[in-house]
Parts: structure tokens; sequence; C-alpha cells
């Protein structure tokens, strides 16, 4: 899976809600607060269950009821299609729990 570039990822991030860059890696990330740790948790397991299906994980943090993620493709050293498909994946999650 090929690396995207740094405008390919500065349009996609334009249509994605929520997600921008890391500053400290070639990576992208999006910062989420939830009402609970229950709820925080309920959408971990949802997100964990389409990573592994895709065998392509997210670096992460949770503490209580915030979450920050992070998602780059290690083997190719920066954002793939994988993390995109992923990103859109969380967005759609999250769009169906406030709707």
């Amino acid at each position: 899976m090929a690396k995207l570039g740094d405008r390919e990822i500065e349009v996609i991030l334009g249509e994605l809600e929520g997600w921008s860059s890391c500053e400290d890696k070639a990576a992208i990330e999006r910062h989420l607060v939830f009402k609970d740790f229950n709820e925080a948790f309920a959408f971990m397991t949802a997100v964990a269950l389409k990573a592994e299906k895709m065998n392509h994980h997210p670096e992460w943090t949770n503490v209580y009821h915030r979450l920050d993620i992070i998602l780059m493709t290690h083997d190719e050293g920066g954002v793939t299609a994988k993390d995109i498909t992923l990103a859109r994946f969380i967005n759609k999650i999250l769009a169906n729990k406030t709707s």
C-alpha cells in the first residue's frame, strides 16, 4: 500500500471531519470526548473489530471518557489508503451515534 503525499492528505483531511495531521509524525489524528467510560469503551470495541478485520490497528490512548486516535501505516512510514478507510469508518460510527 503506497504512502499518500502531503497534498493528497491535505485534500482528504478537508473532507474528513475532525481529523488533522499529527505535528510530530507522519500520521493523522482525532481527539474524542464521550459521555463516560462505558461509551468510550463501546466505541473502541466497534473500531477494534473493524481494525482486526482490516489487519490495521490504530494507536490510541484512552483515559476515562477521552480517546486520542492516531492512524498511520507503520510499514510505509506514513498515511495510506488503509488509514483513510479506517478514519472514514470511525466517522461513520460517530455519525450513527449522534443521529
